[in-house]
């Protein structure tokens, strides 16, 4: 039987954002706005979409400016969690897990958003959990229509949609999106500490156990200040504009 509802996640916000300074000198990177939205909201609003009703959020750098953007905000409940040093990915989440619930939560990344409605892929993705044999879905993209992404992709989805990671001879694969579903087990017997989540995916794809699904929808990476540039117009353009 497949299919979940899903209550708990996490946004991954402690970066340095060092490829947009000098302006994440002075504002963090989850605080960069994106068609008049921080790019935390955008998430943020995403999850309370989605039903979402309660999100962490790592914090490290310039973590009392987002302290005080979060005040206020009720949906979803928020639970900051200070890294100090930032953990990554793995690392950061794992840290986290005491506030994630036992059941699969979604973890994002706070640089990017996907337009789809901003909640129907994650719905997507709870609807298509199959607790028997997954530990992580991951939504992926076609590099060929992402903005402000140009690398090669990174996984293959196979049949089921399991998932492989891409080869040098791979001229279809996918990137990452950074949108995830995680569930706890993933994490037993990591060491914790200072690691990629790729460590984990890695353990997954041996054990058959890592799937993906394919976004319909845009996604955008705002990694550098040229792509912050272009999704803010297309955005724009299209009336996104907060």
């Amino acid at each position: 039987m497949t299919g979940t509802t899903v209550s708990h996640a996490m946004v991954l916000a402690a970066g340095l954002g060092t490829r947009m300074q000098p302006l994440t000198l002075t504002t963090p990177k989850p605080l960069v706005c994106v068609a008049g939205r921080t790019l935390l909201d955008w998430a943020l609003d995403g999850l309370a979409q989605a039903g979402v009703t309660r999100a962490v959020v790592n914090v490290h750098h310039l973590s009392a400016l987002i302290t005080a953007h979060l005040q206020g905000r009720t949906q979803p409940h928020i639970t900051l969690v200070h890294e100090d040093p930032v953990l990554e990915t793995g690392g950061g989440v794992q840290n986290a897990l005491p506030h994630l619930g036992r059941a699969p939560f979604f973890v994002l990344n706070s640089d990017g958003l996907w337009i789809d409605d901003q909640s129907a892929a994650l719905r997507r993705m709870a609807s298509l959990w199959d607790d028997d044999a997954m530990d992580g879905l991951l939504l992926l993209h076609d590099p060929a229509l992402a903005f402000g992404y140009d690398g090669p992709g990174d996984f293959t989805i196979g049949a089921g949609g399991l998932l492989r990671r891409r080869t040098g001879e791979d001229h279809a694969a996918l990137v990452f999106t950074g949108v995830q579903l995680l569930h706890p087990r993933l994490f037993e017997g990591a060491a914790g500490g200072v690691y990629s989540l790729n460590v984990l995916y890695d353990k997954a794809l041996r054990a058959g156990r890592l799937f993906g699904l394919t976004a319909v929808g845009e996604w955008h990476h705002v990694g550098t200040m040229d792509a912050l540039a272009i999704s803010d117009a297309h955005l724009r353009a299209r009336g996104f504009d907060a």
